[in-house]
């Protein structure tokens, strides 16, 4: 099936990105452009590049912390993430991801947790996963005033129970399951709802139903936008990437290069040169040494002991 018809439009003004600026950009079919970022320098870059929305996502619990999964990392971590990128952002909209623990239980904790995200953080906005419970999660942040989006289809979180990391939609009972899954958040208030791992016919069927902005990660062409992550897109890091991640560039290999590079030249003698090093004057560099050559030194107070030294 072909895709919606889509009109760019150059942004030319660079206000600050809002929630119902992206349900403008759906009405007048203007792609939605998502990042997941982690970090400050990242943040920069993204917000130079000129994207609309950043997730600090809870895969920074593989991608940068270095966990198996997203299922460890805690509040803790995320705020410190989101802060970090809050900093290097004045345009896009910032959403922050809530971690597996921090909704689930119970309606005040889910509050709690994302009025951390808005008032620690800097966050517009934040993200959880899933239907069921979730939902109810979703409408209680919603009313406590804060904007939810939501995820279904490939749900990291609980990707073991539902039989590890792979496309989620591709039986009929399943795609009515993410259906369901949707709506449901689109009816709690939800001011979007990213479709993960989705097969594009699916989505495409879906998004007939959807009146709320689709933000797409292999889900096809025919969402409102599509979101990668920062080290995906750009060659960052290593292993397998999933199906969906089309790379813009190969930095890890240039990343080893240049270490490799500054390892050989410590290791040869040429670095640093004379430019990479600071100066003194000759006549300073001098009374230094008839210091040196006067002084037994053996700590203490060296201000004092060079300024009586010089009487």
């Amino acid at each position: 099936m072909s895709a919606r018809p889509r009109i760019t439009i150059e942004r030319t003004e660079r206000a600050p990105v809002t929630v119902p600026e992206l349900g403008q950009m759906k009405a007048e079919r203007r792609p939605i452009v998502m990042v997941t970022a982690y970090d400050h320098p990242s943040a920069s870059a993204v917000e130079d590049a000129g994207v609309d929305v950043v997730l600090v996502g809870d895969s920074a619990a593989n991608v940068v912390l270095g966990y198996e999964s997203t299922v460890p990392v805690g509040m803790e971590e995320m705020l410190m993430l989101t802060a970090a990128v809050r900093r290097g952002l004045r345009t896009p909209l910032l959403i922050g991801d809530m971690p597996f623990g921090s909704y689930e239980a119970a309606n005040e904790l889910a509050i709690t947790n994302a009025q951390h995200f808005v008032k620690q953080a800097g966050c517009a906005a934040v993200k959880l996963e899933r239907g069921g419970a979730s939902v109810d999660r979703a409408r209680a942040i919603v009313r406590a005033g804060i904007p939810v989006m939501g995820h279904v289809g490939l749900t990291p979180q609980t990707a073991a129970a539902l039989g590890g990391f792979k496309a989620r939609g591709k039986t009929a009972s399943q795609a009515a399951q993410i259906a369901e899954e949707a709506l449901a958040l689109q009816a709690a208030g939800c001011f979007a709802i990213v479709f993960e791992a989705i097969p594009a016919d699916v989505c495409e069927v879906l998004m007939a139903k959807m009146e709320i902005p689709v933000i797409g990660i292999g889900a096809g062409p025919a969402t409102d936008g599509q979101v990668l992550v920062f080290h995906d897109l750009l060659g960052i890091g290593s292993g397998r990437s999933p199906k969906f991640v089309k790379r813009y560039a190969e930095l890890q290999g240039e990343l080893v290069a240049g270490v490799e590079r500054y390892a050989r030249e410590v290791r040869a003698g040429t670095f640093p040169a004379p430019q990479h090093s600071y100066g003194i004057e000759p006549h300073e560099l001098s009374e230094f040494r008839r210091y040196l050559d006067q002084e037994t030194l053996a700590g203490g107070d060296a201000d004092s002991a060079f300024s009586g030294w010089l009487g």
